[in-house]
């Protein structure tokens, strides 16, 4: 492995395979936390919907006018993703305390994480209904909130947000990432999830330029990679250097052994052939 070095690394895990990383996964992110700093932002699709069947039904997802999709997310949802979460900090604890490696959990609304108002107008009966839906996009980071990140150390983040009410609000843990990612000065972010690699016609993408990246999202990409396209093309705008999508350990994907490596710069042929596809 190739520490990054004092710099923080980034990795947001999936909350649709977190609890199905096997201790290997585990073991090699601790390994690259002795010796570089590492945050690690969490979703928590999986255990929510296992918490309450409501969850599991296709109306507890909200699409609004552009397309773009979200859980509708109340008061009651923050309660309940709270409570999830603070089962989900404890299992990573556990499964790095053996290795040496501290956690720390921060919720991002206590001063990391700040959201601007959300969309209001969402498809509901095919028809187009206004509601005030507790979700929104990260506005602000503050990377003083995260303390003194150092080796040894991994500060669990738990995506969510305050807004300018004040009020507790569910953000896109990807897009959260890399927020974080950007004002942190980090020269990697990983998105972990349950696929290995960016399929385009098909066939794995091992490394993409972010243009091209975002010519397949807005004509192809759909549901959880599109918005992992789209968080990896802010954290690219944000300064960050590249950002990789799979499911392998941690310093296969940062050694561009595995995954899909999206950066600023241009593979040879890739902006033609991605043209080609969305054409």
């Amino acid at each position: 492995m190739t520490p990054v070095g004092a710099t923080p690394v980034v990795v947001k895990l999936g909350g649709s395979c977190l609890e199905d990383m096997a201790g290997d996964w585990w073991a090699d992110l601790a390994a690259h936390a002795r010796v570089a700093p590492v945050v690690l932002v969490h979703g928590w699709s999986k255990p929510l919907k296992r918490l309450r069947a409501r969850y599991r039904d296709p109306s507890a997802v909200l699409r609004d006018r552009y397309g773009n999709q979200s859980r509708w997310t109340t008061p009651e949802v923050v309660e309940d993703i709270l409570a999830v979460s603070a089962g989900l900090a404890v299992e990573v604890a556990d499964r790095l305390r053996p290795h040496g490696v501290a956690v720390d959990r921060v919720l991002g609304r206590d001063g990391l994480l700040s959201a601007a108002p959300g969309e209001r107008w969402y498809w509901r009966d095919k028809r187009l209904v206004e509601i005030d839906n507790l979700v929104g996009p990260i506005s602000g980071v503050d990377p003083a909130a995260l303390g003194g990140l150092a080796p040894g150390r991994v500060v669990l983040v738990t995506p969510l947000a305050r807004d300018e009410r004040g009020r507790t609000v569910n953000t896109d843990a990807d897009r959260a990432a890399a927020a974080v990612a950007g004002a942190l000065g980090a020269p990697a972010l990983a998105l972990v999830t349950d696929v290995p690699f960016l399929l385009i016609d098909g066939e794995p993408v091992r490394a993409i330029s972010a243009t091209s990246a975002r010519l397949f999202r807005d004509k192809h990409a759909v549901g959880g990679m599109r918005k992992k396209l789209r968080a990896a093309d802010e954290g690219l705008a944000g300064g960050v250097e590249r950002v990789v999508i799979g499911s392998a350990p941690l310093s296969e994907l940062l050694a561009g052994a595995t995954g899909t490596v999206i950066t600023p710069d241009e593979p040879a042929g890739l902006v033609a052939a991605a043209a080609e596809t969305s054409a």
